[in-house]
This record gives C-alpha cells, sequence and structure tokens, in this order.
C-alpha cells in the first residue's frame, strides 16, 4: 500500500544572536544580525503563505536584559524568550523587522540552546507534534564554554529535538583562513564570501559547532550548518500550501454482480488562491465598515424599482427570452442515485489518445484499507490491465448532485504500490475538429535533406533529459513538477510588501521569479550554434506592404475646397482629369 502523506506539525525555535559583534560589518556589506533578519523573515514568509500549522517560537541572546525560565543568579543571563510557540503571522514579520534590535550584550549559544530545548519542552508538553527543532543565527563571535556540550548532545538525542545553525561563513572553513574545503556544497559558493580570517574567537565556535553537528549525526551532521547567503538563496521561493489528502470512499462496480471497496485521492488538481478579495474601506480597511446594496429597476424612464421575489432568470433563445426559474433548474439537473465509479467497458490502450485527457484533476485509485477481499481483487484487475494492455471506460460521479463524467482509469504499478489513475474523457460536444490543407502535397513545403538534419540537431540540443556519464540513469533539466507557480509567487510577494508598507508601489518582479520558466542555461547555450545552421538553412525575407490603392480624391483632398457631386463614370472620369490637370472647379452661378 502507498503511504499517504501527512501533514506534519512542528515546533521550531528561531535563535538569534543579537550581541554586538553581530551588527559589525565592513564599509558597504550588511551586517551578520541583518543577514540572519533576512533568513528569518524569509523562513516566516513562507510559512505564513503556506498556512503552515507549524508553530513558531523566537529566542534571543545577547540582549541587555534577561528573561526566561531558568536565569537564576549569574546562570542563563542576556537570553530573552521574545515569543512563545504559536502560528506565525504578520505580527511576527513585523517583529523581526522592527522590533528586533541590536543587543548590548554577548551570550554563550550553547546557553541559548539549552534554554530553547527548555521551552520546547515545556511549552510541548501534553501536545502533539512530529516534529521539535531549533534553528540558531549567529556569527559566532560571543564566548563559549565546552562544559555542558556533553549533557546537551545527550538530551538532544534523548528528546528528539534536531538543530541547524546558520552563519556568515561556511560550517567547514579552514581554521587558517577564509577558504573552503572541497565538500560539493562549499565549492558552489566559495567564491561567494570574502576571504578574511576567522578570530581566534570565532575558530573556537566553529569548533564547537563542528563537534556538536559531528556527535549528533556522523555522517551527515555537517550538512545541516548553512551560511546565510545560501539559505537565502534557498527560501527565496514561497513554500507551497500543504494539503491534507481527502480520501473518496467508494464501490468500483463491473457489471450488477461484481464490487470492490475502493479510495480515491486527488494526485493532481489545479492550485488556486485560497485568500478571496474582500472590499473594505479605504480609510479605516475593515470590512464591516463597507455595506453592499443590490437593486432592481425596470429599464423606463423612471428607472422604477423591482423586488428580488418579481423577478425571474431567463435564458436567451434566439431574439427571445426563455423564463426558466430556480425550480425549473432543480428539476432540469441530471438525477443520480449516489456517487458512483462503474466500470461501463473496456478498450485498448492504444484507442485512448493523449488528447483525449479533459477534466481540471487526476485520481488515483486503491483499494480500500484494510479489507483484504478488495486488495486482491483490486490487484487482480490491475495487473490484468497491465499484462492486456487495456483500460477501462469508467463512469464517475463525485455524489448524488455532480454530474456524472466519463472517463479512463488506466493501471499504474510501481514497487512500493499499485492503483488505477482515472482522467475525464471529452464528450461529442467537448472535441474539435478542424480541416487543415496537407503540406506533403505542397510542393513549396517539402524541406531538403539539409533542413530536415538542420532541425533534427536543433531537437536534440535543446533535449532536457540528458544521460549521466555512467550511462545508465538520466538527469531532468526542467522539472515542472519541482517549479512553483509564478503567479503564487508574485502574489505573495506583492502581498507581503504591501501589509508594511502600504503606500508605497509595489516592488519589482524578482529575478527568480523571471527565471522560472527561461530555457535552462545549459540548454540555450548548447543550441546556439544549431540555430544559426537553421537560420541560415531557412532565410526569411521581408515581405514588403502593399500599397493602398488610393484614388485622385484621397491624394488631393487637401487642395479641394467646397463640396464637389460627380455622378456616373463620364463625370468621375472627368474630375480625375480636371484634378491631373489642376484646373480650378467652379459652380455655375460662379460663370
Amino acid at each position: 500500500m502507498i503511504k499517504l502523506l501527512k501533514l506534519i506539525k512542528a515546533a521550531i525555535v528561531l535563535c538569534l544572536d543579537v550581541g554586538f559583534p553581530m551588527s559589525n560589518s565592513a564599509f558597504g556589506e550588511e551586517s551578520s544580525l541583518e543577514q540572519a533578519k533576512k533568513v528569518m523573515t524569509k523562513f516566516v514568509q513562507r510559512q505564513v503563505f503556506a498556512e503552515s500549522k507549524d508553530e513558531v517560537a523566537v529566542v534571543l541572546f545577547g540582549t541587555g536584559g534577561t528573561r526566561n525560565a531558568l536565569a537564576s543568579g549569574d546562570q542563563y543571563q542576556n537570553i530573552t524568550v521574545h515569543r512563545s510557540l504559536m502560528l506565525p503571522d504578520f505580527d511576527l514579520l513585523e517583529d523581526i523587522q522592527d522590533t528586533i534590535k541590536p543587543g548590548s550584550e554577548q551570550a554563550d549559544f550553547l546557553d541559548a540552546i539549552i534554554v530553547c530545548m527548555d521551552l520546547l519542552q515545556n511549552e510541548t508538553l501534553g501536545k502533539k507534534y512530529e516534529k521539535r527543532h531549533i534553528e540558531l543565527f549567529t556569527d559566532l563571535s560571543s564566548p563559549v564554554s565546552e562544559d555542558q556540550l556533553e549533557i546537551i548532545i545527550a538530551n538532544l538525542k534523548k528528546t528528539g529535538i534536531s538543530i541547524q545553525f546558520f552563519l556568515p561563513f561556511p560550517g567547514d572553513v579552514d581554521d587558517g583562513g577564509g577558504d573552503t574545503s572541497a565538500s560539493e556544497r562549499s565549492q558552489m559558493h566559495r567564491n561567494s564570501f570574502p576571504k578574511k580570517a576567522l578570530t581566534e574567537q570565532q575558530k573556537e565556535g566553529i569548533h564547537v559547532v563542528r563537534k556538536l553537528m559531528h556527535t549528533l549525526d556522523e555522517e551527515g551532521g555537517l550538512e545541516e550548518i548553512y551560511t546565510f547567503r545560501e539559505s537565502l538563496e534557498r527560501l527565496s521561493m514561497f513554500k507551497k500550501i500543504e494539503r491534507r489528502p481527502m480520501a473518496w470512499p467508494c464501490q468500483l462496480t463491473i457489471g450488477s454482480n461484481l464490487s470492490i471497496r475502493i479510495v480515491a485521492y486527488k494526485s493532481v488538481t489545479e492550485e488556486k488562491v485560497k485568500k478571496i478579495w474582500t472590499v473594505v474601506d479605504a480609510k479605516t480597511l475593515r470590512k464591516d465598515d463597507v455595506q453592499k446594496e443590490t437593486v432592481y429597476c425596470l429599464n423606463d424612464d423612471d428607472e422604477t424599482e423591482v423586488q428580488k421575489d418579481d423577478t425571474i432568470q431567463g435564458f436567451r433563445y434566439g431574439s427571445d427570452i426563455v423564463p426558466f426559474s430556480k425550480e425549473d433548474e432543480e428539476q432540469m439537473k441530471y438525477k443520480t442515485e449516489a456517487k458512483c465509479f462503474s466500470v461501463l467497458g473496456f478498450s485498448r490502450s492504444s484507442q485512448i489518445q493523449r488528447h483525449y485527457y479533459m477534466g481540471n484533476q487526476v485520481l488515483k485509485v486503491f483499494a480500500a484499507k484494510d479489507d483484504e477481499n478488495a486488495a486482491v481483487a483490486f490487484s487482480a484487475l490491475v495487473h490484468a490491465l497491465d499484462e492486456l494492455k487495456v483500460v477501462a471506460i469508467v463512469r464517475y460521479a463525485y455524489d448524488r448532485r455532480c454530474n456524472p463524467q466519463v472517463g479512463v482509469a488506466f493501471p499504474y504499478i510501481k514497487d512500493a504500490y499499485e492503483c488505477l489513475i482515472y482522467v475525464q474523457l471529452p464528450y461529442m460536444e467537448d472535441l474539435r475538429q478542424y480541416l487543415f490543407s496537407s503540406l506533403k502535397n505542397n510542393k513549396k513545403c517539402i524541406p531538403t535533406a539539409d533542413q530536415l538534419s538542420a532541425v533534427d540537431s536543433l531537437i536534440d540540443s535543446m533535449n532536457l533529459v540528458c544521460e549521466d556519464d555512467d550511462g545508465e540513469t538520466f538527469e531532468d533539466l526542467f522539472k515542472p513538477s519541482k517549479i512553483p507557480n509564478p503567479h503564487f509567487q508574485r502574489l505573495y510577494q506583492c502581498l507581503q510588501h504591501k501589509a508594511f508598507h502600504p503606500n508605497e508601489p509595489l516592488p519589482p518582479i524578482e529575478q527568480h521569479i523571471l527565471e522560472m520558466l527561461e530555457m535552462p542555461r545549459v540548454v540555450k547555450e548548447r543550441c546556439q550554434a544549431p540555430l544559426e545552421k537553421v537560420k541560415a538553412l531557412f532565410p526569411l525575407r521581408e515581405v514588403g506592404k502593399k500599397k493602398e490603392e488610393k484614388t485622385a480624391q484621397d491624394i488631393f483632398k487637401d487642395k479641394i475646397t467646397g463640396s464637389i457631386r460627380l455622378e456616373g463614370t463620364s463625370g468621375g472620369f472627368l474630375f480625375n482629369l480636371l484634378l491631373k490637370a489642376g484646373s480650378p472647379m467652379r459652380s455655375k452661378q460662379d460663370k
């Protein structure tokens, strides 16, 4: 059986170093604090617009004051729980941008981790979270003590709390300078960072971070150390909205005697913006301050008002209006007894053309859970369809209120699961039949061998699937399933901007949004030579626009004063002759 994705509710603590070293920066560069706040802002934006159920808390260390449950004496000082666990919102975004300011002190980041662990333990007690996580932002310039490092590691393992570090430099930076090791990820970003040496304090801090992360995970621990710049690139796109899978239970019927319990889930469907535009008062921004009223009036001089109860909807039929009441509309609707997924028959899969697929969704159909008989019967059906290379033609109705559809269900067998995939098919009225002249019968359209070869080379150079060095696996250079909808990305960018800057114009479209649907760079470079060859073999020449025929009246209209009317062919001929000769025209009264 397939394992359906669940909505994972996580408890996340954003732990930010606001100590005074974080505010230091070279001339013309952003401080580490500003970079860290940008990363946090991007992360929270993604959570807000994805309508995530994850709860987020904020802990600051290096603050002038102290506010945390563990503070006593000189322990855990200058650490502040800025915000408890709750759903992220625009208030949190405002806090990060405007409220969080540089601190005047320094604090040990290991002490801050202990405060975050205590917060997660206390605020998730008695609640169900799939994940508890700490994200720590620092430049490692504050003093650190390893006295409790082993205790911290043991408790992180025991409680299952995960941790990630975000630094202004790569996590595997060489202690002696600013260069990086040859690891794949660091190599990608090695030219993105200024090559200045770390301070002694930062060297000690990175040593502690490595030791902590390597002990937690010997193989992948160091991969959980990110740079601010790398994180901004990864978070530049808003996260997609998480959807809980909604099961659609039904009976798959074949004839009157065979019935199999099934359950279906939407696999592909168009995502629409959930936020609904509403009208509010421009000054108060309150919806309640605006009242909308609809009035029906007759199309007469007095615009006589008509009550809504005295109106009826009509259907335009030619030049007439056919009255059609709500009751008529209800009686007209197709009545189905209940939801259904009934097999009407079978067809060879080759008969179902790809361009017949329509509708706004694709369903994956499985045998009902915990029903062994249904699983055996359903599996037999799927494998039989696959072996015989046939598909099922199905009558599908979501419920008794919906019009039925005719669709195709074809087998889909994977190592982990097997199912039927349902796609709607068109009715007769949905098909568009067009006739076009044949290119084969037109001698002017027959390409030469060189032209065919050039186009073949162009297609090969623009192939989006590349073979790897081993010659067996393939790499997809353009993955639509991994590309977010640019409309959503732009909408969220503008909404976020307007929320904080209501009186400013919208920002320009971000470059990564523009590049989403561009040709991959490697393909663009690869196809230049074939394109030039195609241009040479298929020359284009400019066709001049045909001159419009102008009459003498059009040419000399500016010279003519008065109104002249000459009827008949001879009159028109004489008029043209006179214009060519430049003779003045006079009426009889002028003689």
